[in-house]
C-alpha cells in the first residue's frame, strides 16, 4: 500500500499536551522502576528475550532519543508523517535491539533513566514543534515523533507492569494518544466503512472495505477497552484470546479483525 493511499484521516494532537504526557508517563516510568528490588531486573519480559533490565533500558533510549536527534542538525524535510510511523518500524527492529542490549550492558537503570528525564527537561523547551528531527525511521516533525513517544511509553508499561507486578498509572493523555494513533492505524491498514471500531472513551474509527454505514447502529462492531486495544494493536494479546476472555465484543459478519491485527509489530 502507497503511502498516499495510508491517509484516510490525519487526526491533530494539541502539541503541548503531547510534551505534558510525554514527560508525564516517563516520570511514572521512573517511579516504578525506582522501586524495583535489584534482583527484578533480571525478571523475563514478554519482550522475547529481554529482561526486565533491557525494558528499561529500551523506555530510556526511546524518551531519550529526543533530545539526542535534537542534538543533530536539522533535515532539509519530513521523511515520515505522522501515520507513516506504525508501518516503518518493523525494517528498524533488529538496530534497536542491539542499541538496547548494548545500552543495557553498559549503564545501571536507575542512573539511565534519571540522566535521561535531564536531558528531555534540558532539550524540549527550547525546541520548536515544527523543527524536523532525525529519527530511525527518516525525518520527522517534533511534535509528531512526540505522539509516536507516548506510544512507546504507554505500550511498554503495560509491558513493565507485567513483568513485575508492579501497577504503574497511566496519564490520561499519553494514553488517549497511543490508543488514538493506533486506531487510526487500522483505518489506514484496513481502509472502509463496514466495521466500526469503538474503544472508549478514547476512539472510534470505520475500517474494512464493504457497504458504509452512513445512520443508526452500524451492523458491524467492535468494542474494547483501551488497554485491550493497545495490546491487540501490538500483539501482545491475540484476536481469538482477547474474544475468548470476552476483553473485547464484535457483532456482525465483517466484525472479525483479527487477520488485520497487530497494527504495530
Amino acid at each position: 500500500m502507497s503511502s498516499a493511499a495510508r491517509k484516510p484521516r490525519v487526526r491533530q494532537y494539541d502539541a503541548k499536551k503531547t510534551r505534558a504526557a510525554v514527560t508525564a508517563q516517563f516520570d511514572h516510568v521512573r517511579e516504578a522502576v525506582q522501586g524495583l528490588a535489584p534482583e527484578q531486573f533480571a525478571l523475563p519480559t514478554r519482550l522475547g528475550d529481554w529482561t526486565v533490565r533491557e525494558l528499561v533500558a529500551h523506555l530510556s533510549m526511546a524518551v531519550g532519543s529526543v533530545a539526542r536527534n535534537l542534538r543533530e542538525p536539522a533535515p532539509s524535510r519530513v521523511e515520515t508523517e505522522l501515520m507513516d510511523w506504525p508501518f516503518a518500524t518493523a525494517p528498524v527492529a533488529a538496530g534497536i535491539d542491539a542499541d538496547t542490549r548494548a545500552l543495557a550492558a553498559a549503564n545501571d537503570p536507575y542512573d539511565l533513566l534519571t540522566r535521561t528525564a535531564e536531558g528531555l527537561a534540558d532539550a524540549l523547551p527550547q525546541a520548536a514543534d515544527d523543527r524536523v528531527m532525525t529519527t530511525r525511521v527518516g525525518a520527522m516533525r517534533l511534535a509528531d515523533y512526540l505522539v509516536t513517544r507516548c506510544i512507546e511509553l504507554v505500550v511498554h508499561t503495560d509491558d513493565l507492569a507485567a513483568a513485575t507486578g508492579t501497577e504503574i498509572p497511566y496519564d490520561r493523555q499519553a494514553q488517549a494518544i497511543a490508543t488514538r494513533l493506533l486506531a487510526d492505524a487500522l483505518a489506514v491498514k484496513a481502509p472502509g466503512g463496514s466495521v466500526e471500531v469503538r474503544v472508549p472513551p478514547f476512539a472510534v474509527v470505520q475500517c474494512v472495505e464493504g457497504p458504509r454505514h452512513t445512520r443508526g447502529t452500524p451492523p458491524n462492531v467492535v468494542e474494547t477497552d483501551p488497554l485491550t486495544w493497545l495490546r491487540l494493536a501490538t500483539g501482545r494479546t491475540a484476536w481469538g484470546e482477547a474474544l475468548d476472555a470476552a476483553a473485547v465484543s464484535a457483532s456482525g459478519e465483517r466484525a472479525d479483525i483479527g487477520g488485520y491485527l497487530p497494527v504495530l509489530s
